[in-house]
């Protein structure tokens, strides 16, 4: 039997790492509401909710390893490609769907091209973006650039795919004194985003983001460097972590680490000022929770166990709703912004009822799709492209 062909049993879950997830899910959504009101500055009031995407891309990094790292004497790469096809591709095609059913109710001054674009354009492009495919600006039908012009947050999703690709045909081989020191180095790439180090010459039109990491959701050599520079660390620090087995337990770490991330993605403008360059802090601070707060919480999260205590069944929860929720929640944002934009007048009680309807919507629909959709279409594929076995999620 080919080894592509078999899938191997699953190891067991790190519960709290996906509670955390769950909870960085949770921040993302109202992150994304209340840019609607504040935008991307330093009066938001969750400033660093953008941070979520790192932290996703280091617990990604970790259970990568931990999964697959002492497994490819049993599994090929095509069926390593299978594996994760099975486990991200479902909810990609979903939440794309879910955007393109949503596009026209987005109609307003802040998405110009919505109202232009034909019927038959709108489902051809959404067609070309079930496949992954980074959608060029060039063709944009909605006026913002994105990668896919349905649902943002897939931006992070397309890094996901390219480090998976990266791990199984490069980073997997690599030994753990190499890794390290490609760790380092892209270490020095986050290094010089945070604090706007321009050595290629591409971050001078950042202007109103400098000093954050916050980009990488279109094909722009800018955002192409910041979405690569975002991926490299987090990632590949995390996989390292896994490979040298650095974990620490914890007492009650499922609540000492969501307390960790709620601070860190929550805590306020970090810069001397919103001019020039007394902003470098607000980068430093950025730096120091990708570079240190993030593998530290992945850490704890890994070497610390909430099972048999009344956390479990919450770390569950989450864990389940994180996915779904992270990749259905930007349509309602986009609906919500075109609301807000076509209502200027419209009460402050009334924007903060929305809101709060739109966050309990997002959390029902993700646990939703869950259930009904994703968990059981994974479960169908895995047993069409595969022989036997249990899933390895």
């Amino acid at each position: 039997m080919m080894k592509s062909n078999i899938y191997l049993e699953s190891k067991p879950r790190y519960e709290i790492l996906d509670g955390l997830r769950g909870v960085a899910a949770l921040i993302v959504v109202a992150y994304h509401l209340c840019e609607t009101h504040f935008g991307l500055t330093p009066a938001h009031p969750l400033n660093h909710g953008h941070l979520a995407v790192d932290f996703f891309f280091a617990l990604s990094g970790f259970v990568m390893g931990y999964a697959y790292d002492d497994r490819w004497d049993k599994m090929s790469t095509w069926g390593f490609f299978k594996r994760r096809l099975i486990r991200l591709h479902p909810l990609v095609v979903f939440g794309t769907f879910f955007g393109m059913c949503i596009f026209y109710f987005t109609d307003c001054s802040e998405f110009p091209l919505v109202s232009q674009t034909p019927w038959y354009v709108v489902l051809g492009a959404a067609l070309f973006c079930f496949t992954m495919i980074p959608w060029p600006a060039a063709w944009d039908i909605r006026g913002w650039g994105e990668t896919n012009p349905f649902n943002g947050p897939v931006w992070s999703l397309q890094w996901e795919y390219l480090a998976n690709v990266l791990y199984a045909l490069i980073f997997r081989r690599l030994k753990r004194v190499a890794l390290a020191l490609c760790v380092v180095f892209f270490g020095i790439l986050t290094i010089m985003l945070c604090l706007n180090i321009d050595v290629f010459g591409l971050l001078a039109t950042r202007d109103y983001v400098s000093y954050t990491v916050i980009g990488g959701w279109s094909l722009e050599p800018a955002q192409l460097l910041i979405g690569f520079t975002r991926l490299a660390y987090p990632f590949f620090a995390g996989l390292l972590l896994s490979r040298m087995d650095w974990t620490i337990r914890v007492k009650r770490a499922f609540w000492w680490c969501a307390l960790m991330v709620v601070v860190a993605l929550c805590m306020p403008w970090m810069g001397l000022g919103a001019e020039g360059d007394s902003r470098w802090t607000n980068g430093l601070y950025e730096a120091l929770c990708i570079l240190v707060v993030f593998p530290l919480i992945v850490s704890i999260g890994a070497g610390s166990s909430v099972k048999g205590s009344k956390s479990s069944a919450i770390n569950k929860f989450l864990g389940d709703i994180s996915y779904p929720l992270y990749i259905t929640h930007f349509p309602f944002v986009q609906m919500q912004i075109a609301w807000v934009r076509n209502h200027p007048d419209a009460a402050v009680s009334t924007h903060v009822f929305m809101g709060v309807c739109i966050y309990l919507l997002a959390i029902a629909v993700a646990y939703a799709t869950f259930k009904l959709y994703d968990f059981p279409l994974r479960e169908w594929l895995k047993k069409k492209l595969f022989v036997s076995g249990k899933v390895q999620k």
